[in-house]
């Protein structure tokens, strides 16, 4: 398990960011005292996604963190009422999976499993 990504925003857009991992369902966790006035931290289920304040942050054109929602419908569902639009990739392991933008850039891809977890 991969415990923590960092990922390079804007202060000034660190809200926006909480907010659309809380739609993959993340919640806000404090970081050390000597980070929070640098990073805003969110996590589910013991893995972390640390928001790194960059002035010029850097969004790689096509590296991503991959995320899987179990109930992958609703999850797009939420995504796409919140304003954020997923779209359809290729099918890999038997998996749906989807690409969204978060609101700093990052690539985001939604699977329904991992592979070796499907059919």
């Amino acid at each position: 398990m991969i415990q923590h990504v960092a990922l390079e925003v804007r202060e000034a857009d660190a809200a926006a960011c909480e907010r659309f991992w809380a739609l993959l369902g993340f919640e806000r966790v404090e970081p050390p005292a000597t980070l929070r006035d640098r990073a805003v931290w969110v996590e589910r289920r013991g893995t972390q996604v640390h928001l790194l304040f960059a002035e010029e942050p850097v969004a790689p054109r096509e590296g991503h963190v991959a995320v899987v929602a179990e109930d992958y419908g609703a999850t797009l569902d939420r995504l796409r009422a919140a304003g954020h639009d997923p779209q359809p990739g290729t099918e890999h392991w038997g998996s749906p999976r989807s690409f969204v933008r978060c609101p700093a850039g990052h690539l985001v891809e939604i699977m329904r499993f991992a592979p070796g977890a499907g059919a």
